[in-house]
């Protein structure tokens, strides 16, 4: 079952799956809509009579801008796809897993950036922080509940997707100009060109699913950022200031 807010890919992936043998039913989605996702899971069980394994995983990344300087149309966007898509997805499909009481996985995608901060990510920074809290509630209400649901939470760092071109599915209304964005835009985009390949971090969420693993942080050396943030915090030490922008721009 897939569930997209762009229909051409959404239908030219199907297809693909489908030439490979799949069946496959697929809807055009906005996961900021919580009755889109409640119609995608009646279908699924509809279709299918059951979901085993649910990936919430749409995501956008606005342009770069100053927390000052972010349009709160850019922030309504960013929490509306990253955090309460993944709570949508949950909210829908969850109590029906419950229901049927059979082996399920939510796998909730955040991002090593629900980990770390950077500057000029301040929405999608608060939205992956809030993906990663509300995994790690869902994991101990689930277990608390059933020994039936488990959950992962996907932390990949850059990763080699349409991430950079996020503002193609901007909503009208939302003020989101990549040539604002402090010199940032260009460098997310080459980073991404540069970041892990989609088919490594989804052998990393199979192998989770199996192995019933909560956290999934993909590559490894995205570790070292992690352990640095934790130690300044226990230390009491303020935190690292990494832009990553190639050259300096001045955020006024």
């Amino acid at each position: 079952m897939l569930g997209d807010i762009e229909s051409q890919p959404l239908s030219h992936f199907a297809e693909e799956l489908r030439a490979a043998g799949t069946q496959v039913v697929s809807e055009r989605v906005d996961v900021s809509s919580p009755g889109d996702l409640d119609a995608l899971a009646e279908k699924a069980y509809a279709k299918f009579g059951g979901v085993h394994i649910l990936c919430n995983n749409a995501g956008i990344f606005p342009p770069g801008a100053p927390v000052w300087k972010e349009p709160l149309s850019a922030w309504h966007w960013t929490l509306g796809v990253n955090f309460f898509g993944v709570l949508h997805g949950v909210q829908s499909f969850v109590p029906r897993m419950v229901q049927a009481g059979e082996e399920a996985h939510v796998v909730n995608t955040a991002s090593v950036a629900g980990l770390t901060t950077r500057p000029l990510m301040s929405a999608y920074n608060v939205s992956k922080h809030a993906v990663v809290a509300l995994s790690e509630c869902l994991f101990s209400e689930l277990r608390l509940s059933t020994d039936k649901i488990g959950v992962s939470v996907l932390c990949p760092a850059w990763a080699k997707t349409r991430l950079a071109e996020s503002t193609r599915n901007k909503p009208p209304g939302v003020e989101a100009d990549p040539n604002a964005s402090f010199g940032f835009s260009d460098t997310l985009k080459h980073v991404v060109e540069e970041g892990t390949p989609p088919e490594e971090i989804a052998d990393a969420v199979v192998n989770s699913i199996r192995a019933n693993q909560f956290w999934v942080i993909v590559p490894d050396k995205a570790d070292a950022g992690v352990r640095e943030r934790c130690e300044s915090i226990l230390n009491r030490r303020n935190p690292s200031v990494r832009d990553l922008r190639e050259r300096s721009t001045p955020l006024v």
